[in-house]
């Protein structure tokens, strides 16, 4: 099932695109046919999601094929459009991407453990929306597309074996970054957190559709120009050696969102670097998951 965020005239709320892509069905409606009172909004439902509401609100689905908001009279925001605390992102891990900034200072080397950083909560913007360029503040906008895990429960010092067990589900993120304010500050966070920096959809995909290990296809386009091309089973750190790592001493709660890193192309390893501009588009995608799509303003 492919769970979204949807603005429809003056409310938002979470629902679940129809088989066909076509509608958008409202978690409250299907609340309604089985019988519950449940939550308007991504992050509450998460929470409530185990297994058995899995299955069933996938076998509502099938048997109301006709239930639903047309998609085009909705708006498609972030999946989780304020998350509840900031996102945690990994730095360098896909080992060509590794190669490509080697020469970098303060960007180079293999790392031995996951790096760790953050994003600020409010820098999250949805598909099909702008992203700032902020002329005032960088010069240097750069994209880099990444597999994203959503959190489904709580845990902390999570197995690696049991790690698919704490999470909701996958979308699609652009870590979208200003390298000059990155090498400024000397660490990445106010470079990484500039409002509008972090896109993200346009969908959850439930890990029941794409069960570890992973093995996506990922991509980033501008103006239709392919820049980035892996695939997710090059990370140097799996998806169960984050989680387990991470949650060492740190408790992950439902809705928490993981950036998995980002595979090589990017602007800044360009010869010459070749940075976000104003007008230009900007896809992230993902196979199995979609086509995250911005523009620069």
């Amino acid at each position: 099932m492919y769970f979204v965020t949807y603005q429809y005239a003056s409310f938002s709320e979470a629902g679940i695109l129809t088989a066909d892509f076509k509608r958008v069905v409202p978690v409250t409606t299907i609340g309604k046919v089985l019988g519950l009172k449940l939550p308007e909004q991504m992050t509450d439902f998460i929470r409530l999601a185990d297994d058995a509401l899995i299955a069933s609100t996938s076998k509502a689905m099938a048997d109301n094929p006709n239930m639903g908001i047309n998609l085009n009279s909705v708006k498609l925001l972030a999946p989780i459009p304020k998350p509840e605390r900031n996102i945690f992102c990994l730095g360098k891990n896909y080992t060509e991407h590794v190669k490509e900034i080697k020469n970098i200072p303060g960007l180079g080397a293999a790392p031995e453990s996951p790096i760790y950083f953050s994003k600020l909560s409010s820098s999250v913007t949805g598909p099909d929306s702008v992203i700032l360029s902020h002329a005032n503040a960088t010069k240097q906008i750069d994209y880099e597309a990444e597999l994203a895990v959503i959190i489904g429960k709580e845990g902390s010092d999570i197995a690696k074996s049991d790690a698919e067990a704490y999470i909701f589900g996958y979308t699609v993120a652009n870590d979208i970054t200003a390298r000059d304010l990155q090498k400024k500050h000397s660490q990445w966070y106010k470079g990484k957190s500039l409002d509008t920096f972090c896109p993200l959809g346009p969908a959850i995909v439930h890990k029941s559709a794409l069960p570890l290990p992973l093995n996506l296809g990922i991509r980033c386009r501008v103006n239709g120009e392919t820049r980035q091309e892996s695939t997710t089973g090059h990370m140097i750190f799996d998806i169960p050696t984050i989680i387990n790592d991470l949650s060492q001493g740190v408790t992950l709660y439902p809705g928490d969102i993981i950036l998995t890193g980002t595979p090589a192309g990017v602007g800044l390893a360009q010869d010459p670097p070749a940075f976000l501009k104003h007008g230009d588009i900007v896809e992230a995608e993902i196979e199995k998951i979609g086509i995250l799509r911005n523009h620069i303003q």
